[in-house]
């Protein structure tokens, strides 16, 4: 005797979701990639998808895409973070002090300790104390400003090398290289096929002195996707975030859950302010983490508070700086293009959809990025520096209508308020 259901006449069946395939992320990678590829042709700014540039959104977006892991790792337990930049400096530190005196691993170590400190203190004000999250955050990126300053001022005058703004230079973490590979490849990339010499580029700089910091990043963000989306401790965890309430009345330890998450999440920042150390330059200075925390948890925003959106957040902040960067006013002149035609096609996807209105915007935003776009030859460098914030804030605004935060996000829970 079978036991399906079918729906009563009269009612509509419900649509079912469409999931994306399994590695739907490589196809959108080598369509980008594509695009990049055509826009390079069409302008003629060679630096768009060279190995150098690859090489530099590497480093560019790794610290951006931990401390945006250490703001997912803390939201989905309903924590908000905005304490990431200042765990970021006590990474910074942790990395120049311990890395100095003990080693290139000590320092990886000092900085995920360090990190893990501020996220101590701010779970302690925001889950045992009931502090508001925000106002805790503030706080710790105050001390930790006040306190890294006085301690580097401590520790490393006198050093040779060193002195109360910066650390003396660090040793460097290990990279692996393969040579016959990055070789080959390199011949590939310099033989200028049309997007054969792009996806060269691409690959060569995956296996040409690439750090073992930037492998152990990319883990981080694998590891972070298994345990909260493919473990029992990760579904209590988000359940956490969406109603502790409900997860209390399951028998959820919900503080131990929020507590254990905010801990994760300071040392997640911390590895960033120490890849910034260690990795981006060879030593710790003040100043360094530059407000990336806060870009790190604007890309876990658009990101949709997933690891797979964080990473595609983290590479589009860390590709436009790191091309600003590099050819300036040439290769950001092309993006534009690039934006232009981009915005033109979500347009007419909004317009297909009906909605006039955000159509009516983006068409509006797109012309005139367009019209910029054939009215300069070059960008000039004053604006350069400043295209990762913008095409960013682009970005959350278009976007902005598909986010959905966990539900109790931010909201002060103390024990046994599901009874």
């Amino acid at each position: 005797m079978s036991t399906t259901t079918s729906p009563r006449p009269g009612t509509p069946a419900k649509p079912t979701k469409r999931r994306l395939p399994r590695w739907w992320w490589l196809g959108a990678m080598l369509g980008v990639l594509f695009v990049v590829s055509v826009l390079e042709v069409v302008t003629g700014a060679d630096d768009l998808a060279s190995s150098g540039t690859v090489r530099a959104t590497l480093i560019a977006l790794v610290p951006i895409m931990l401390a945006g892991l250490g703001g997912l790792w803390s939201e989905r337990a309903g924590i908000v973070n905005i304490g990431l930049e200042g765990m970021m400096i006590l990474g910074t530190y942790g990395a120049g002090f311990f890395g100095y005196h003990y080693g290139a691993w000590a320092g990886i170590a000092g900085a995920l300790l360090m990190g893990a400190l501020g996220g101590l203190v701010h779970a302690i004000a925001t889950v045992v104390f009931g502090v508001d999250h925000i106002i805790s955050g503030v706080a710790i990126n105050i001390i930790a400003l006040g306190a890294v300053q006085y301690l580097a001022s401590l520790t490393f005058a006198g050093l040779p090398g060193g002195g109360s703004t910066q650390s003396p230079k660090l040793e460097n973490v290990p990279s692996v290289t393969i040579g016959p590979l990055s070789d080959a490849l390199g011949d590939l990339e310099g033989q200028d096929i049309f997007f054969l010499s792009q996806l060269a580029a691409v690959l060569r700089a995956m296996v040409t002195n690439l750090s073992l910091f930037v492998l152990l990043a990319f883990a981080l963000l694998l590891l972070t996707y298994v345990v909260l989306w493919r473990t029992t401790f990760g579904l209590r965890l988000r359940s956490v975030g969406e109603s502790p309430s409900a997860a209390e009345s399951l028998g959820v330890a919900v503080l131990r859950y929020k507590f254990s998450a905010v801990l994760v999440s300071g040392a997640m920042a911390g590895l960033a302010g120490g890849f910034l150390a260690m990795v981006a330059s060879s030593n710790y200075r003040d100043g360094q983490t530059g407000g990336r925390g806060y870009i790190g948890l604007a890309a876990m925003i658009f990101g949709n508070w997933r690891p797979t959106g964080l990473l595609a957040g983290s590479g589009l902040f860390g590709y436009t700086e790191s091309v600003g960067l590099r050819q300036g006013g040439t290769s950001v002149h092309a993006l534009l293009l690039g934006v232009g035609v981009l915005a033109m096609g979500l347009a007419a996807y909004q317009l297909y959809r009906r909605n006039v209105t955000q159509a009516s915007v983006i068409l509006g935003i797109g012309a005139l990025v367009m019209v910029v776009w054939a009215s300069i030859d070059t960008v000039p460098g004053d604006f350069t520096s400043i295209t990762p914030y913008v095409i960013t804030l682009l970005v959350l605004a278009f976007a902005s209508q598909r986010l959905r935060m966990p539900a109790a996000d931010g909201q002060i829970y103390r024990k046994g308020s599901a009874g």
